[in-house]
């Protein structure tokens, strides 16, 4: 990555690669030492933004992530990202959502994990309709004030979720998101109906996140050939389930044939697709090894012509979608402020 591959962060003015590490893997499938290589070989390369979560097995990618930037004295070359909202506990209510109190206690936890002393952004984790939305800016506006935290995001938000934020935080002279983080994907593409207007009208960063589908373009799958037995498709969850229906190989079959007249992998056309598509600032790769690393890092030097682009808007329409991944809450909030 070169000087002019960096793009800019919305209307903040920080610089951010068109890449994002994603660190759902680590501490999950993937141990200590594999992290470590993985955050390395990413900076090495170039990309100089890192998106984790409290929850991503309970700490521990924090934790991970955290010792391989102490590790590596890299920490102040990097935009850091986490994100706080999901469930911290099977059975406290009190540990998940998007309260003042959930929120200042969850920070305090995540920057004791990852071993410093503020946060480059922090991300509310999905819409919480059950809670003020005054509420939790308010609390993320005195961690902004405190130094905690420099910039503030949401991830998976309705288009009219984001803007009655903005709105609140004009009003209440708080400050705002800078950012949005939505699934997008050639499977999914419905976030170009009004979500990415929104962003691009209010200068948000866009960061999306499972630009593969999830595994499901990796190029592991085909119509008609056995799953492969390490698969999580093979039993998957019930989410998994929903998003692994016979329709997307209606997507798949043709892209593969695109990738392969590229003579590149479908998953690198796949996240080469979402990292250039207008208004997106960085994509989101979260791989478990050092392999599925490089194989992403090569999606940066693949270039889409026009044709291709119509070629792959025949094959899955624009804001149309075969599987399930935006499912922000698009109901009216329980609360007004």
């Amino acid at each position: 990555m070169t000087i002019n591959d960096y793009r800019n962060f919305g209307r903040t003015g920080v610089k951010v690669s068109p890449l994002t590490l994603g660190c759902m893997m680590f501490g999950n499938k993937t141990e200590l030492d594999e992290s470590i290589r993985i955050i390395d070989r990413a900076i090495d390369a170039g990309i100089n933004f890192i998106d984790t979560a409290n929850v991503y097995a309970r700490g521990r990618s924090e934790e991970f992530t955290g010792e391989a930037l102490k590790r590596n004295g890299k920490r102040h070359d990097i935009f850091l990202a986490s994100k706080v909202h999901l469930p911290m506990h099977d059975s406290d209510p009190n540990l998940r959502g998007s309260s003042r109190r959930h929120i200042i206690q969850q920070v305090e936890n995540s920057l004791r994990r990852l071993q410093t002393d503020y946060l480059d952004l922090y991300q509310i984790h999905r819409p919480e309709p059950g809670t003020a939305i005054d509420e939790t800016l308010r609390a993320l506006d005195d961690l902004v004030r405190s130094g905690k935290v420099r910039y503030i995001g949401s991830t998976t938000f309705a288009g009219w979720q984001v803007v009655e934020a903005l709105w609140a935080s004009k009003e209440l002279g708080l400050n705002r998101f800078v950012s949005e983080q939505p699934p997008y994907n050639l499977l999914d593409r419905r976030i170009e109906r009004e979500l990415l207007p929104v962003a691009q009208t209010y200068g948000l960063a866009v960061i999306p996140w499972s630009p593969i589908g999830g595994g499901i373009l990796s190029g592991k799958y085909r119509k008609g050939q056995p799953l492969p037995p390490d698969s999580r498709y093979t039993n998957p969850n019930p989410m998994q389930a929903r998003r692994f229906v016979a329709t997307v190989f209606d997507v798949i079959e043709p892209l593969a044939e695109l990738a392969a007249e590229k003579n590149v992998p479908l998953s690198q056309l796949a996240l080469a697709w979402t990292a250039s598509r207008p208004g997106i600032t960085s994509a989101i790769t979260g791989p478990r090894t050092l392999a599925q690393l490089e194989d992403a890092l090569a999606a940066i030097d693949l270039v889409l012509t026009d044709e291709d682009v119509k070629r792959i808007d025949q094959i899955i329409a624009p804001g149309t979608h075969v599987a399930p991944f935006y499912e922000a809450n698009f109901g009216a909030s329980q609360y007004r402020w």
